[in-house]
């Protein structure tokens, strides 16, 4: 199981990920109050600006500071570094 930090410590299971938003659009503005109404969202921005919304699998909103460039290249390495112990000579 590969984990990816999203931000001051916390990491979110990189095989759970189903999208990464940005937050400015309205469809994802009404996505994050509907996920806080149901108590779906989880903040991890640590009081600072909303940079990313990671969607999971499991309906989870996850509220990041990390702009979603730089989660995207993160969840890349994971499937980079990805091997079955099988190497190719």
């Amino acid at each position: 199981m590969k984990f990816i930090n999203v931000g001051f410590g916390n990491m979110v299971s990189a095989e759970r990920v189903v999208a990464l938003a940005n937050p400015d659009s309205a469809p994802v503005k009404r996505l994050i109050q509907d996920s806080k109404d149901d108590g779906r969202a989880i903040d991890v921005t640590c009081g600072r600006r909303t940079r990313s919304v990671i969607i999971t699998d499991s309906d989870h909103v996850i509220l990041s500071a990390i702009q979603t460039e730089t989660i995207a290249n993160r969840l890349d390495d994971t499937d980079d570094g990805e091997d079955d112990g099988e190497e190719e000579e």
